[in-house]
Parts: C-alpha cells; sequence; structure tokens
C-alpha cells in the first residue's frame, strides 16, 4: 500500500549525507514520520557497530538504504546484506537501495535485496553534481585548481535532487516496487568540461589539470585523507571511471516521467549561493 502520513516511521540510513537528507526533507515537507539514521541520531546508527542497526529498525515501516563510504568497497554488500535480513526479521516492509554504477560489489548488494523478501526499489546513480559542492573537489574549486587522475572519461553527473525525488517517490508510492532505475543526468562531461562549466557560472579562473594516480595518492595523504577513504576514491577514479558507464540512462524519466537536471542548471543554482568563491 501508499505510505502516507499517521503510519510508522521511515528509516533514513545515512540520513544527513547528500541525498539522505534531502529524501528526509521531502518526506517532512509531506508530513511523514521519519528516523535518522546517523551516528548523531537517537538510537545512533552505525554501520561499523551492526548492534545499533535493531534499536533504528525498530518499528519503521520503510527504509532508504545508504552505505557508507560506498557500496565499491569490499566487504559492503556482505554487511548491506546483513542489515537487509535483519530489516525484514523485524518486520520492514520496503527497501530502497542506493546503489552505483559499473560496481560489482554494488550489483551483488542489489541481488541481496531482490532476494529479500521486501518490497524492493533499486536506484543505480551516476556520479553527483553535488561532489563538486559538497565533498572533496569543493576545496580545490574555491582554490581555484582541480586535479584529477581523470582524463577524457565522460560522466554524466547527477543531480541530488533527482536522486531524492526518486527515492522519495519509491519509499511512498507502490508503483516503483519491483523496479531498478539507472539514475543518470541528461548530458556527458568530462571532469575538465564539468569544471569549465563552473567557472563560467562563477564567473572566475578555475582550472582543470589531469595528473597521475600516484600524484592523486600523494595529495591525498598531505591533506591527512584516512587510507581506507583514499583507497577508495582512487579505485573509483582509476578503475570505474574506465569508460565503462559512458552512457546516459533513463530513469529519472521512467520513475518521474520528467527529464532530470542539467550540470548548467546545478553550477548556476550553486554558483549563486557563494559557496565557490574564494575566501578572504
Amino acid at each position: 500500500m501508499n505510505i502516507s502520513a499517521g503510519q510508522k516511521p521511515i528509516l533514513i540510513v545515512g540520513g544527513t549525507g547528500k541525498t539522505g537528507r534531502r529524501v528526509a526533507q521531502r518526506l517532512a515537507e509531506q508530513g511523514l514520520p521519519l528516523r535518522i539514521g546517523s551516528r548523531n541520531a537517537s538510537p545512533a546508527f552505525d554501520w561499523e557497530q551492526p548492534e545499533t542497526w535493531a534499536a533504528s529498525l525498530e518499528g519503521v515501516c520503510a527504509a532508504y538504504i545508504t552505505y557508507y563510504p560506498d557500496l565499491a568497497v569490499s566487504g559492503a554488500a556482505e554487511m548491506v546484506g546483513d542489515f537487509i535480513r535483519l530489516a525484514v526479521r523485524k518486520g520492514v516492509i520496503r527497501l530502497v537501495l542506493l546503489s552505483g554504477r559499473g560496481e560489482p560489489e554494488a550489483q551483488h548488494a542489489e541481488k541481496l535485496l531482490q532476494q529479500s523478501g521486501a518490497d524492493w526499489t533499486i536506484v543505480r546513480a551516476s556520479w553527483f553534481m553535488q561532489n563538486f559542492s559538497e565533498s572533496m573537489m569543493l576545496e580545490p574549486i574555491i582554490a581555484g585548481t582541480l586535479a584529477l587522475p581523470a582524463d577524457g572519461v565522460r560522466e554524466p553527473f547527477i543531480h541530488a535532487d533527482d536522486i531524492a525525488d526518486v527515492v522519495t517517490a519509491a519509499l511512498t508510492d507502490d508503483r516503483h516496487i519491483g523496479q531498478l532505475y539507472e539514475v543518470t543526468g541528461p548530458r556527458m562531461l568530462t571532469f575538465a568540461q564539468a569544471t569549465a562549466e563552473i567557472a563560467k557560472a562563477t564567473g572566475r579562473n578555475i582550472d582543470y589539470l589531469t595528473i597521475t594516480p600516484a600524484e592523486f595518492m600523494q595529495g591525498l595523504a598531505a591533506e591527512n585523507v584516512p587510507d581506507d577513504i583514499a583507497a577508495l576514491v582512487n579505485e573509483l577514479f582509476t578503475v570505474v571511471l574506465d569508460g565503462r558507464n559512458e552512457y546516459i540512462s533513463n530513469g529519472v524519466r521512467e520513475a518521474l516521467g520528467r527529464a532530470p537536471r542539467d550540470f548548467s542548471i546545478f553550477a548556476s543554482e550553486t554558483a549563486a549561493t557563494g559557496i565557490w568563491e574564494q575566501r578572504q
């Protein structure tokens, strides 16, 4: 049945993250009860502490599952599978999983969800546009030079608001049960082209440099990025971004009946916030 106000809460795992907080906002605007799954929430949720999972799942009717740091990491699917099985045992009816394109570990997690017996939906997303504004690429853009180990490979960057719209629909509308939506933006861009669009939107000179993976890892180490996170990011750039995802999918239109947001819209709207301006 469709989920509506007055029913049991919806759990948002990673409810303070890029997509999680947007989904939480949309559910709240609809007057739906929700529970944030994060380390600072009450009850607390921590992927690394499975003993915290049961309390977060208590009495919920549905859950949006995002895995930190990323479903691409080794062992992620097994952990997500354990969570899914616990959720089903706790009586959670609907599960929506955020997955990634071209990631074998993520696709293993997808299969575990499909076999779980829950009412499932999978949202398999391309790289987020918000990685340029809410993640590790923000500070280099502010500084005026973004240097990455990515040359000519193109990516159809997806707006986090589009992901949140699809996830919210999947959590609340029965029409999305049993669907796998592969969501991308409407255009493929290289990282250099994306950087140029941000520069145009801000009216600033922002350079893009292609560097080697070794140089990239050295830079992460200099910034004291934890080794496991650095290894993950390096793998995403050097393995997943090998051209396997150079295509556009229609998941947003399939789910919502409209086109996804273009990168130019993201760039202009984000530039207007001032977040990419150089600090004095």
